[in-house]
Parts: C-alpha cells; structure tokens; sequence
C-alpha cells in the first residue's frame, strides 16, 4: 500500500488532479463521495499568498470530509515560496504540494510552474528547502520535461525524493506539448523502475477511462493514478473506476435524476462558497459533461451557460428534469 508520509493510502489510490477553477471545495466534496482517494486544490500563487491577494486566500479553504487533501502552490523565488509554506501550514493540509508542471505561459513566463523544468538545480532546491520549513509531507506535480530534447524525469525524481520529496505526480506530457497529443506514460514507468525508488509514483494525463486506469496500474505498475479532466462534470468517474477494477464490468452510468440532483448540489455549493456571480459562472464548464450524449440537448445548455442568475440556471436544471427524465445513459 503506498504512503505519503504517514498518510496511509489504498491500493492503487486515485487522486484529483489540482485544476484552475475546478477544484474547489464543492467540486472536491462531490469527488471524495464519489470515491477520489486524495484531492488537491486549485494551484495557488506563493506571490498572491504573501501579498493576502484575496483570490489566493481563498483557496486556502479545506474541510475535514475532504482528507486527505492537498494544497498545491506555484512559484519560483525560494523566500515567497517559504512564506507561503508558513501560511499553507495554518490550513492544516495533509499535504503540501509543489506545481512544478503547470505549462500555462502566464505562470511559465516568471520561471514557476513547468517553467523550473529548465533549471533542475533551482526546482530541487527549492524542493529542499520546503521540506525542511515544514513537518508536512512535501509532494510534487510535474511533466516529462521542457520539450522532447530534455526529458531527465527519472533523474530528476531520484534527486526529489533524496531531498525530502514524499511523492511525485507526473504528466505523461513535456511542456512544450502542452494538453496536445498523447500523454507517454513510458517515462513514468521508468521512474517507477528505478531501483532507487521508493515514494509513490502516481501517473497523470489521459486516464479517460477505466481501462486506461487499468493500464496504468497493471501494464504500467504505478503506484496510483491522478484523474484531471475527466472528471470534469463527471464526479462518478473515480467510483466508475473502482467498480471496473473489482468486477471487469461498467458500473451503471448516473441516471438524468442523481446528475440533475448532482448539478444542483454543486451549483449550491459553490453559491454558498463563493457567492451567485462567480458560483453561476465557475460551475459552467462541468455542464457540458453532466449532460453529454442527450440529443439536441443544446438549447438547454446554452441556458445553463449563459444565464447569470443562479435562479435562472435552477429552473432549466428542472426543465431538463421534466424533458429528459427517462433518457437512458450508456
């Protein structure tokens, strides 16, 4: 059974990936009842932490029903990157997680993120140093490399792990590629190969379905895989994979009643968390899986994306409720 640090974990655990207004504490709370084993937060900026930037702050927020969680932060200056250690802390994570993956240019272009795949020297030192400023279990999220000429991932693990690092996430993809093409896990398993391993290993990018979970695990022989986009209006994926590996056989797609009664509870949630404006809005991109395979479905989700009144997107939910209500999902 892997561990990270004390944390003991299932077999072949299934983690949600940390994602940019997707993994908030209402979409988390429906992933852990729906089976995710581990659960990150959105990446939060150690510049935006150390300057109180309220959208930063905010993301701070964890609940008990959520462990183990993770909160993951981005950055490339050691001092803000300590400071923000000292203010995760307070939280009272399970884990703290460095993004040393993210491939957006906004967050590459000040050396953060996937951005230190082109100093390995700072992104293991900075490593280090946060391991030892906190008791907290230290963990990386990270890609293959800056681009194909480059890719070191099974060195670079080996020197995390022997500065402290409790386990690594790795995207099957370089920087360069982006979301685009196939993730490889070939490298991935290389890192879990390396005789001198001994952290966890989880493999990210492309498990879109039970098989390829299955894959992962069986083929690959990692230790645990971390579900990102696939997730996304699908908080079922992660039972859906559960049910596979124990029976072979598809668990029953979630009827139009419990993704309606799911939708709602997720809208209401993120409400609650964050107010209607931006509740409305950030809960937009789940709709299009909530509700994927329903022919001519499209009149009522663009309602459900364009309407900014919370009340507004309630009633549709109901009227797709009342249209709909027999449809069967394969």
């Amino acid at each position: 059974m892997p561990k990270i640090g004390d944390i003991e974990l299932p077999d072949f655990p299934l983690l949600l990936a940390p994602m940019e207004d997707v993994s908030d504490p209402p979409f988390r709370a429906l992933c852990k009842e729906q089976g995710a084993d581990v659960v990150y937060t959105e990446f939060i900026s150690s510049e935006g932490l150390i300057r109180d930037a309220a959208k930063s702050v905010m993301k701070l927020d964890i609940y008990e029903k959520e462990r183990p969680v993770g909160i993951q932060i981005f950055g490339a200056n050691l001092e803000s990157m300590l400071q923000s250690v000292d203010i995760v802390e307070k939280s009272n994570p399970d884990i703290i997680d460095i993004n040393f993956g993210c491939p957006v240019k906004k967050v590459v272009s000040k050396g953060a993120g996937a951005g230190i795949l082109k100093d390995i020297d700072l992104m293991v030192s900075l490593t280090k140093a946060m391991v030892k400023r906190t008791k907290l279990p230290i963990t990386v999220k990270t890609r293959l490399g800056w681009d194909e000429s480059s890719i070191m991932i099974v060195e670079v693990a080996e020197r995390l792990q022997d500065v402290g690092c409790k386990a690594i996430a790795i995207h099957g993809r370089t920087r360069a590629q982006m979301y685009k093409g196939d993730a490889d896990w070939k490298p991935i398993a290389e890192v879990k190969n390396n005789p001198r391993m001994h952290i966890p290993v989880f493999g990210n990018g492309d498990v879109n379905s039970p098989e390829a979970a299955m894959r992962m695990r069986d083929e690959y022989g990692l230790d645990g895989a971390m579900i990102g986009r696939a997730s996304i209006g699908n908080p079922w994926f992660f039972n859906q994979v559960k049910h596979y590996f124990k029976t072979g056989q598809y668990a029953a797609a979630p009827t139009m009643i419990e993704r309606v009664a799911a939708a709602k509870r997720h809208l209401q949630m993120a409400i609650d968390w964050k107010g209607e404006t931006l509740g409305v809005f950030e809960t937009r991109r789940h709709y299009t899986n909530y509700f994927k395979g329903i022919p001519d479905f499209k009149p009522y989700r663009m309602k459900m994306v364009t309407s900014d009144a919370a009340e507004d997107v309630f009633n549709t939910f109901d009227e797709v409720l009342e249209k709909f209500g027999s449809y069967q999902f394969q």
